[in-house]
This record gives C-alpha cells, sequence and structure tokens, in this order.
C-alpha cells in the first residue's frame, strides 16, 4: 500500500514565474536594484545620450562622404547640434586618400605584392590561431623563420625579377602592421629566453640576461627609436649601411622582448616545484621539461599580460614617425598638411580615422586572448572539454 504513495518519477521543473525572468528583470536586477543604482543608472543614460548624439551627429548625420577637395567638407552649420561653423566629419578626405593610407608610397603596380604577402601571413597563421588544427611546433616554426623571409622577397623585391621597392616609398599601415608582426614573432622566443636566463643558475648567463632586461626596461621606446636611426650609424664602418626600417623593427622587437621576459618570468615563477620533479622522474631533460612541461603551463598563466604588452607595442609603433617613417599616423598627419584638404574637420576626422583602425585590431587581439583563455580553463569532463 505504501507504494501507491511514493512518487516514482520526477516532475518536470516549472517555468521561473514572469517576474523573475526577461528583460525587465535583469535591468531590475542589474540596473534599478537600489534607489541608489536608479540614480546613478538614469544619470548615466543621461549623460551617455548627452555624448552620444552630438558624436553620431557629426560622426555620420553631417558627415561629408563625397567630394575631391576642401570644398565638400567646408559646409557650415547654424544651429542645431553641431557647433556653428561646423559641418560633420570629413569622410571624404579618408576616402580620397585611402590607398594612401594603406601602402604609403609603394608603387601602384606593385601593390599586389603587398595584398600575396599579407594573404600568405593569414593563410599560414590562421592554422596557428586555431586551437584544433594539429602540428602548432611546425607551423610556429614556419610562421617564425618562412613568413619573414617571403615577405621580404615579396616586399622588397630585387629578387625573382621583381623590381626593388624601398623601404622609403613604404608607408601607412603595410607599416605598421609589418612592424607589428616582425616584433611579435621576435619578442616572444626571445622574451622567453630571457625569462628563462634571468632563472638559470649559470652566472654569467643569468648576468646578461639582467643586464639587458633592466637597460632596456629603463629606456623609453623614443630612445631605443633614436640610437637606432641616428646613433648606431656613428658606431659602424663608413662602407656598412644598415636599413633604417629594419634598425626600428629590431629596436621595437628587442623593446618588447625585455617586457615579455618579465611576463614570462612571473609565469615560471607561479609553476609549483612538483612539476619540474615530475619532468625529472620521467627522465627529461633542461629543454624538453621547458618546452613541453613548464614553458606551455607558464604562457597559459600569463596570457593577459602578454597580449597587454603586445597590444601596447603595436599602439607604440606609431613612435617611428619621429625618426621620418611614415606609419599609419605619419602618413595621415602628411596627408592632412595637402592643400586641397585644408579644412578645420580634416585634422580630427583624420586621427578619428587612425583611432578606429588602432581600436580594430587591439580589440581583435584582446577577444582573441580571452577566447583562448576561457577554452584553457574550461573544465575537462571524461577527458574531453565540458
Amino acid at each position: 500500500m505504501v507504494g501507491r504513495y511514493v512518487q516514482t518519477e520526477f516532475i518536470p521543473a516549472s517555468p521561473p514565474p514572469i517576474l523573475d525572468r526577461g528583460i525587465w528583470h535583469w535591468l531590475r536586477k542589474n540596473l534599478f536594484s537600489t534607489p541608489l543604482n536608479c540614480v546613478i543608472s538614469i544619470g548615466l543614460v543621461f549623460a551617455i545620450t548627452y555624448i552620444m548624439v552630438p558624436l553620431v551627429n557629426w560622426l555620420v548625420v553631417n558627415a561629408v562622404w563625397t567630394g575631391t577637395d576642401r570644398q565638400a567638407c567646408t559646409t557650415v552649420t547654424q544651429g542645431g547640434l553641431m557647433p556653428d561653423g561646423w559641418s560633420g566629419a570629413c569622410w571624404a578626405f579618408v576616402k580620397a586618400n585611402f590607398w594612401q593610407f594603406i601602402y604609403g608610397r609603394y608603387p601602384d603596380g606593385e601593390r599586389w605584392r603587398v595584398n600575396l604577402t599579407a594573404l600568405v601571413v593569414i593563410i599560414i597563421n590562421l592554422p596557428l590561431l586555431i586551437p584544433s588544427v594539429p602540428l602548432k611546433i611546425a607551423n610556429a616554426l614556419v610562421s617564425l623563420f618562412v613568413v619573414p623571409v617571403i615577405g621580404y622577397f615579396l616586399l622588397f623585391g630585387g629578387h625573382f625579377n621583381l623590381p626593388t621597392v624601398e623601404t622609403q616609398l613604404w608607408g601607412g599601415l603595410l607599416v605598421t602592421l609589418t612592424i607589428a608582426y616582425c616584433s611579435i614573432t621576435i619578442s616572444l622566443p626571445l622574451g622567453s629566453l630571457l625569462a628563462l636566463g634571468r632563472r638559470s643558475k649559470m652566472p654569467v648567463v643569468h648576468l646578461i640576461s639582467v643586464i639587458f632586461i633592466e637597460t632596456v626596461r629603463g629606456i623609453p621606446l623614443v630612445a631605443v627609436l633614436f640610437i637606432a636611426s641616428v646613433m648606431l650609424p656613428l658606431f659602424l664602418p663608413q662602407d656598412m649601411t644598415f636599413d633604417k626600417f629594419l634598425r626600428a623593427l629590431i629596436g621595437v622587437a628587442l623593446f618588447t622582448s625585455a617586457y615579455i621576459a618579465e611576463v614570462v618570468r612571473g609565469g615560471l615563477q607561479a609553476i609549483p616545484r612538483g612539476q619540474y620533479e615530475a619532468a625529472e622522474a620521467l627522465g627529461l631533460g633542461y629543454v624538453k621539461t621547458m618546452l613541453l612541461v613548464i614553458l606551455p603551463q607558464a604562457y597559459s598563466l600569463v596570457i593577459p599580460g602578454i597580449i597587454n604588452v603586445l597590444i601596447g607595442m603595436f599602439k607604440e609603433t606609431s613612435l617611428v614617425y619621429i625618426i621620418g617613417m611614415f606609419d599609419l599616423l605619419g602618413i595621415v598627419r602628411q596627408a592632412i598638411q595637402q592643400a586641397q584638404w585644408s579644412t578645420p574637420q580634416t585634422p580630427l576626422t583624420g586621427m578619428v580615422f587612425i583611432g578606429l583602425v588602432f581600436w580594430i585590431f587591439c580589440f581583435g587581439m584582446s577577444r582573441y586572448a580571452h577566447f583562448i583563455e576561457r577554452r584553457l580553463n574550461a573544465p575537462k569532463v571524461n577527458g574531453a572539454e565540458g
């Protein structure tokens, strides 16, 4: 008789009440949970509206999208959301100079070489960025040693019947991305070696690593670029020439490697001693222990720090403008000085365009880092990711 009154099946869960789900529940829980939160949320809405409406009006509504010279961007507004005497953003200026912003003064007939180099970089590095693709070590070696060689022959030329294009003609986004890519591929392995050297028990290796790291970290990047561009040729033989672009690239890479070294060293210090002992118990030597056991764990711990350094390095590539190299910032500032585009809106529009380009790349790097972090920290269920 007892079995009649015992529940043998679970009753399906009922949906939550209407007031505990949906957009209104989220708003009440996160923005209007207390009187103070209500005041703050309403104040922020008014502040954002006060700022965003004129900004959108300047960027889009009153913006000038077509035109061949400054006359298109000199429309004067009276009243409304914009200050008197101001028109919207002069996107016609960006449109007219867009390809110069991308390639600099690279010859028009040879720009296919830049496009091909970009395609090679994407094809080779895309599998490296996808966690599920195998052969990561081989892919990384190709990216580190093969891609720069291909880029040199394609961009600079002088071989395989390709005309030489001097680096003085390079400019715009081409220079920014080339310096950033080469600096990343050089600074990551070099910074890791410096981190291992600083923790080495060999006095000479330890001392050299400490001197390099502390010296470079104590000098601003502007000084490093100035030394590489102006002072270094003074110490070289008169018959020896050293391309300015290559000098700037090496300077940025060495500067970044010193900061990468300290980030990686922090990850190495966080690895428990038991990991070293386990590797020794398996009979692994120093190189295999570091490559297969220690460094992968250290990298997973310091991904935010590494990405932070690389984002900072990417933005600081604009400093090459001070040594006469026209990266994206330099080429836009040069275009702003054109008499045919001399308007009050042109400089601000150019700076907004630069900020937008840098934000897209930096935001992409940041989101990829978050993706890798979530994947590495995902719980494991029966040997597979949950």
